[in-house]
């Protein structure tokens, strides 16, 4: 867990939230009331979360007493536990939904990876996740991944070069992308990966031609053309599919030989894992 990334997004979260004062809590509730407050788990699924709970408690007010019961990583059923929180009753009020909103996505995360990892276990097939996060939750999302045992692909534009379609339009052809990458990096003295994304089998040739990348992106290929990619790649190059792929026919593809799978909707479209807290 990068801690001062985690402590400057809850900073940015409860101003967001707080403003100038939780004006519900602080008119209904006597100052100094104590009470405690239970994280109860509503849907079966992966628990996601758990760390990043423990320290919005600690930042909202150090002296709450958070008791973990469930790890990151598990499967739960509804009714579960995961934790209880007990101290002062305003400031567990102020935790809750920053607490609720980064646990129920990043479980519902955390599920939707840890399903897909499911169905291509027996295979030497991996799951990526992709840049198509919630702008400012990147981290989180991408965190939830790795909890539902998939794997992180680049955390952003500058741990990766990754030549896509746009690029080589732009830079007149595969050729010239990939030499100019190169180029940049040693100019740069900087050690990236470089990922080109091919269309087809064409581009693919070309690619092989040229050389001088270290994975191939096959985007958008049938199930056909995808076994004829890999086959033509014959292990020269790590291999990622991408486009179109989803949890009805990621087998499929990952029948075809890739050696990586990518997919958006891991992250850009998953649904929240049904979590609350409740004062007890």
């Amino acid at each position: 867990m990068d801690i001062q990334l985690i402590h400057q997004f809850i900073k940015n979260a409860l101003a967001e939230d707080v403003g100038d004062g939780d004006h519900t809590s602080l008119s209904t509730i006597p100052a100094g009331t104590q009470g405690k407050a239970k994280l109860i788990i509503k849907e079966d699924g992966i628990l996601a979360g758990m760390e990043l709970a423990f320290e919005i408690f600690a930042t909202v007010d150090p002296d709450l007493k958070v008791t973990v019961l469930l790890q990151d990583g598990v499967a739960v059923k509804v009714g579960d536990i995961g934790l209880t929180v007990s101290g002062s009753t305003h400031s567990i009020l102020i935790a809750e939904r920053l607490v609720l909103n980064c646990m129920q996505r990043m479980s519902g995360i955390a599920t939707k990876t840890h399903r897909i990892v499911s169905l291509l276990e027996g295979t030497n097939t991996k799951i990526l996740d992709t840049r198509k996060t919630t702008p400012g939750l990147r981290y989180l999302e991408k965190w939830a991944v790795r909890i539902g045992g998939g794997v992180n692909h680049r955390i952003g534009l500058y741990d990766m070069i990754l030549i896509k379609d746009n690029h080589v339009d732009y830079a007149g052809g595969i050729a010239n992308a990939i030499t100019s990458a190169k180029k940049y990096l040693a100019d740069h003295h900087k050690s990236l990966q470089i990922e080109i994304e091919v269309r087809n089998l064409e581009e693919l040739s070309q690619v092989l031609a040229v050389g001088g990348v270290d994975r191939i992106m096959l985007d958008n290929f049938n199930f056909d053309t995808l076994k004829a990619a890999v086959k033509l790649i014959d292990g020269q190059f790590t291999t990622e599919a991408s486009g179109g792929i989803t949890e009805e026919n990621v087998e499929e593809y990952a029948a075809c030989g890739v050696d990586f799978i990518s997919m958006g909707a891991l992250t850009h479209s998953v649904k929240s894992l049904d979590i609350s807290l409740k004062a007890f």
